[in-house]
């Protein structure tokens, strides 16, 4: 079972959309959080005059989504000057440095290498970054340090807001890591990869809704119902769907979720409804209760029923309920 963190947020000014200071118990890294609008502030903070990590966040211009750019520095806050004549997108800044000063410029580079991959594999955020910056090498120590500080830093990023690292569905496994790159590198033994580490992922159901030849598979998670890539999605609408469900279609159009496919659409990645009944609603092209259109697969109890059964199971434990 994942051991729980403790976190510390430091308003600057008490202004929860002023300068924020975080950090995790124990973690000798750090974060500061800066409206764009505050960027002269920053500088009389030391804890942005050291290398680290960052990421500009705001909405891309053309398509309307979350964005994002991440970058390193040897001196993040030299770095950002740059950004506020070169990038217009962002209204928002999170850097991450260290408190005992010992980030190099291989590690922000690794770590930057890292986060710009991560990024990309959540899929959350559009990523403005060209290019994916190649993976240094690093001894197999420095990495594993990297590794932990990143995961430290994608906890502290989703706490101040932007869950830019997070897949929208956990996998229960931990990957190894990447491996050594072999260009340019500096002569090092070659590392032994690493298995992967079985770990608890967050609690989540699978469902599935069938009718009328569509088939769309779901996975409830802890901010709502994600619809799984591959599933089905009805290539017309009906008069009884709402303006706000034909503007998420639109936009999963316009963005190449949906994808034509003979007589329907087809989901191309994974999406998050904050509800069932926007999932099945969007799927089917009409007004449709989510909690019965969605069901277990094995047995086919509906979504409703399953939240009843888990809700009376908080009165009436039971050995054999999950």
């Amino acid at each position: 079972m994942p051991f729980g963190k403790s976190i510390r947020i430091y308003l600057a000014d008490g202004n929860v959309t002023g300068i924020r200071h975080g950090e995790i118990v124990n973690w000798t890294g750090q974060a500061i959080a800066c409206p764009r609008a505050r960027f002269q502030e920053l500088r009389a903070w030391p804890e942005a005059k050291r290398p680290g990590v960052y990421f500009l966040l705001g909405v891309d211009e053309e398509t309307g989504q979350e964005a994002v750019y991440i970058g390193e520095a040897e001196i993040v806050l030299d770095r950002l000057h740059q950004h506020i004549a070169g990038k217009d997108f962002w209204s928002e800044l999170i850097a991450f440095t260290s408190k005992d000063d010992n980030l190099t410029k291989a590690h922000v580079r690794y770590l930057e290498s890292r986060l710009v991959s991560l990024a990309i594999g959540a899929a959350r955020y559009t990523v403005k970054n060209g290019n994916a910056p190649q993976l240094p090498a690093l001894p197999r120590s420095d990495r594993n340090a990297m590794e932990e500080y990143l995961e430290a830093a994608r906890s502290l990023l989703g706490v101040l807001g932007h869950k830019v690292l997070e897949p929208l569905v956990a996998s229960n496994l931990v990957p190894s890591l990447p491996p050594f790159p072999v260009s340019d590198a500096p002569a090092v033994p070659a590392p032994v990869e690493l298995p992967t580490q079985q770990i608890t992922p967050p609690q989540q159901t699978n469902f599935e809704l069938r009718t009328a030849g569509l088939v769309a598979q779901a996975t409830r998670t802890d901010e709502g119902l994600v619809v799984l890539q591959g599933s089905d999605v009805a290539l017309a609408t009906q008069s009884s769907l709402s303006n706000g469900y034909r503007a998420i279609r639109e936009k999963l159009l316009q963005t190449g979720a949906l994808i034509p496919e003979g007589t329907r659409l087809k989901l191309v990645r994974d999406h998050l409804f904050t509800s069932p009944s926007q999932a099945a609603s969007v799927v089917v092209g009409y007004a449709i209760n989510g909690r019965d259109a969605w069901r277990l697969p094995e047995g086919g109890m509906t979504y409703g029923a399953n939240e009843e059964r888990l809700a009376q199971a908080i009165i009436n434990p039971s050995p054999a309920l999950p």
